[in-house]
């Protein structure tokens, strides 16, 4: 009986409970809010995970503000060159549209360069 509660208590858990790097969440959230140009980005569910190759992170967010977690449905990721500072900017997500160094695309390019480059200033 007490392992099927604990069990059920391990698999009833939200993810978000687990977080692994608040540094690196950190991280990605200044990324968002670089490329949102916001001071503050209302943002939900945060994984992180600093145990892949390369390390990365996936949020919910809203530009709106007042917006409740639960009601946040749009994705931001990050991916990094590592799980400790400098972390390295390698890509980064929005919804469905990926900015990246190896971009074919010249705009998204230079959203992934601007971005990588406030970023390293942040962390000097």
């Amino acid at each position: 009986m007490r392992q099927a509660f604990l069990i059920a208590a391990l698999v009833l858990t939200p993810v978000s409970g687990f977080a692994q790097s608040p540094e690196l969440e950190a991280t990605c959230k200044a990324v968002a809010q670089a490329f949102f140009m916001l001071e503050k980005l209302p943002v939900g569910t945060i994984q992180s995970f600093p145990e892949l190759k390369p390390p990365g992170v996936r949020m919910t967010y809203s530009t709106r503000a007042g917006t409740a977690p639960a009601e946040m449905t749009d994705s931001f990721e990050c991916e990094f060159r590592n799980n400790q500072k400098p972390h390295e900017l390698v890509k980064f997500c929005v919804s469905n549209t990926c900015y990246s160094a190896s971009e074919q695309d010249a705009d998204r390019k230079r959203r992934f360069e601007e971005a990588r480059t406030l970023l390293a200033r942040s962390q000097r």
